[in-house]
């Protein structure tokens, strides 16, 4: 959410577009014009992006990444093997 509230806030600081910020932030115009909308309606605020995380879970999400991660190499390695076991026939 910190960088919706950014694009907003980059809009009203500096007089752009929707447009304009969208390019900047490489964002579509229609999405920097619905968090404006919201940070209007006070539904985007700063600290309301703030969320904690639990130790625990972000723990868990980093293995989930890391075993993520290590499944695909896993997978890569396991066809070069076979394309290299076929070649040297």
């Amino acid at each position: 959410m910190d960088f919706k509230v950014e694009a907003v806030t980059l809009k009203q600081a500096e007089g752009l577009s929707y447009r304009d910020v969208g390019r900047r932030l490489d964002a579509l115009p229609k999405l920097v014009e619905d968090w404006g909308k919201q940070y209007q309606a006070g539904m985007l605020l700063p600290e309301k992006a703030k969320r904690r995380i639990a130790p625990e879970q972000q723990e868990i999400s980093e293995l989930k990444s890391h075993l993520s991660r290590l499944k695909m190499e896993n997978a890569i390695l396991k066809k070069a093997a076979a394309y290299l076991a076929k070649e040297s026939l």
